[in-house]
């Protein structure tokens, strides 16, 4: 199993676990994370989850080697990525959150990160891009100057500038980032499940226009990127493990 589930009281902790791979996430992965979430979401006894990979490392993004890392009915990319969740998802982050491994920590509600994490993009550095919401999601959630860093220049934050650009919510020894996002979990569980479940409710679909006109501007993207040669050139030189030689087009 590459993802696993554990409950502590009602806190549900969802692990990515191919420390092989760097968490690198396959269909196998997709379809675990859909199911724990499906759970968490199903299941009234559970009122918070947690998501996180292995001590060392979050995720680094799709398994390039997989080609496709599949979408679920649910939860669309990943298993999370598109999901309409009522209750509150925090992410916990060890290590490398890269690609499509920082669209997931996104995706959820709370970021808690160890002084080990690194968030970044690297996608146009191989000739693609992101897929999978960082093209507004990373906007919202940074300066807009510091997103287009990421985005496009390759930035890569760590924790502590994470935590100062409010990305974070809070930062935590190495190997430490899990148990702190169950303790905020349990702090969450103390106010009525209800009440959070409307609250996020209220936010979500305040953002749902927005995030219409970001997959909007996602797809464009994806359609040209998926014509261009430097597409075709980066995937080439990423397995051939050279430099990429672009083509500007």
């Amino acid at each position: 199993m590459s993802v696993h589930q554990t409950i502590h009281g009602r806190v549900l902790v969802i692990s990515i676990d191919r420390p092989e791979k760097r968490n690198a996430i396959n269909a196998e992965v997709t379809a675990g994370i859909d199911a724990a979430l499906n759970e968490l979401e199903d299941n009234p006894a559970l009122w918070v989850g947690v998501l996180t990979g292995t001590p060392t490392m979050f995720s680094a993004g799709t398994d390039i080697s997989s080609r496709d890392a599949g979408r679920t009915e649910r939860g669309g990319e990943y298993g999370l990525i598109r999901r309409n969740r009522r209750k509150p998802l925090i992410a916990a982050v060890e290590g490398n959150a890269l690609g499509g491994g920082f669209e997931v920590a996104l995706a959820c509600d709370l970021i808690v990160a160890s002084t080990t994490a690194r968030f970044g993009l690297p996608e146009v550095q191989r000739g693609v891009i992101a897929t999978s919401g960082a093209l507004f999601r990373t906007m919202r959630a940074l300066p807009i100057n510091v997103a287009r860093q990421m985005l496009i220049a390759g930035l890569i934050l760590d924790a502590e500038r994470g935590y100062e650009l409010g990305l974070v919510a809070e930062v935590t020894p190495p190997e430490h980032a899990c148990a702190a996002a169950v303790a905020m979990a349990e702090r969450i569980c103390l106010a009525s499940p209800f009440s959070i479940q409307q609250t996020l409710i209220a936010i979500n679909s305040q953002l749902a226009q927005e995030d219409e006109t970001g997959w909007e501007a996602t797809q464009v993207a994806i359609d040209a990127i998926l014509q261009s040669e430097d597409m075709k050139e980066g995937h080439s030189a990423f397995f051939e493990k050279r430099t990429p030689q672009w083509k500007g087009r």
